[in-house]
């Protein structure tokens, strides 16, 4: 059955165009008041260096657990807690060929992402947080989670002003 196109056949009446006024068309701001929360930054100052966050690239090796999906959700979530930060959101996704997990934990104040190698073990972690969370403190979570035999551990300060 064809679709009939009632503007097209003059059925339902089109409506003429209003001249275009650019003053009537542009959104008008809301002011929404500040709350704490509004009116920080997120950005830090320690050791008389100001920057939005410290960025952590770990390295375990010899590691064990890292086919478990509940293992690693639970660390995860233990990572956030430990080192103060807010979880927004975790998304885990299992491979069937090796085992391996990839995944995301959602912050407020960034994210903590994990990529494993069961096979190899090992796992990578990238801990990034603002504000007043200690990503560090992800660090004591993830040894005793996986036993590693050796870490490693990177760190960039991100958004140095």
């Amino acid at each position: 059955m064809a679709r009939l196109n009632l503007v097209a056949a003059n059925k339902i009446p089109q409506k003429e165009k209003a001249p275009r006024n650019r003053a009537t068309t542009r959104p008008v701001p809301v002011v929404v008041p500040a709350s704490n929360d509004d009116s920080k930054d997120h950005f830090i100052t320690r050791n008389g260096l100001r920057y939005a966050g410290s960025h952590l690239i770990i390295d375990l090796w010899e590691a064990k657990g890292l086919d478990e999906r509940e293992r690693i959700e639970t660390a995860l979530i233990d990572a956030v807690t430990a080192a103060g930060a807010t979880l927004l959101h975790i998304h885990l996704h299992k491979f069937e060929d090796g085992g391996g997990i990839s995944g995301v934990a959602v912050l407020a104040e960034s994210h903590i992402s994990v990529h494993t190698w069961p096979e190899m073990g090992y796992a990578a972690f990238d801990v990034f947080m603002c504000g007043d969370a200690e990503p560090r403190k992800a660090l004591d979570v993830f040894k005793k989670a996986f036993e590693p035999g050796r870490i490693v551990v990177g760190e960039h300060k991100r958004g140095v002003v």
